[in-house]
């Protein structure tokens, strides 16, 4: 499956975006933009946006990071995320400017498809929550066990995306009080939204990963569920 790595500027860094894809894709593939989880553009965040593309769709996988730079752990993560989670106009920023690289980037190779939707994991899901923040034109926006809080949130009509958040009751990340705040901020901006909650369910449910006792685990029921109504999700966006 091709991959090239894009060099992009993206707010106040020099990001290194990796764009994904069949031979067999057709030149109308839908566009989907995939914001990986804190550890960055690694190799198993191509994998898992290949995985994705299929050959369905052209897929991006976004660098928040600059440089393409990866951590290999919470202790070196952490920092990276934090430092975004509390700058949030830079977060748009870096987030905007990866949507804007992969409707560039995929033209370049023959792909100008007009629907766009966006997908993160984790803190992926909190960078495509401020690209719907942002007011992007993708149709859809989809946050799977991501970050729900912000610095600042949504104006009313400001969103145009439709939004799917898929979420464990059990998350300790994001518990009940931020899906409470979510909630109040969507209706308040009058987005489009839905959000589905699996009871008992923690923290990275729809990644394969070792687990963090009382934190985060991979629930294959959770992640096929999630993956089969993503592909609905998308398809009804598409046709609004």
């Amino acid at each position: 499956m091709p991959m090239k790595r894009i060099a992009h500027e993206a707010g106040s860094v020099q990001a290194s975006g990796a764009l994904v894809w069949s031979d067999s894709a057709p030149s109308d593939a839908p566009l989907l933009l995939v914001a990986p989880n804190w550890l960055g553009v690694t190799d198993g965040a191509i994998a898992q946006g290949a995985k994705i593309a299929g050959d369905r769709f052209v897929v991006f996988v976004a660098d928040m990071f600059g440089g393409g730079l990866t951590a290999t752990g919470p202790q070196d993560a952490a920092p990276l995320a934090d430092a975004l989670r509390h700058d949030w106009q830079e977060r748009r920023r870096r987030i905007s400017a990866a949507y804007q690289a992969m409707l560039s980037a995929a033209a370049a190779e023959g792909f100008t498809s007009r629907r766009t939707a966006a997908i993160g994991f984790c803190f992926g899901g909190g960078n495509v929550l401020e690209l719907a923040r942002a007011g992007t034109p993708a149709k859809a926006v989809i946050s799977l066990h991501g970050d729900l809080g912000t610095h600042q949130v949504a104006a009313p009509c400001c969103i145009s995306a439709s939004l799917l958040i898929l979420h464990g009751s059990a998350d300790p990340v994001a518990p009940k009080s931020q899906r409470d705040a979510f909630e109040a901020e969507m209706e308040a901006a009058g987005a489009t939204w839905s959000m589905l909650t699996f009871g008992g369910v923690l923290h990275s449910f729809a990644e394969e990963g070792p687990p963090v006792p009382g934190v985060a685990e991979f629930d294959p029921r959770a992640a096929r569920l999630s993956f089969q109504l993503i592909e609905h999700f998308l398809d009804d966006a598409w046709t609004r």
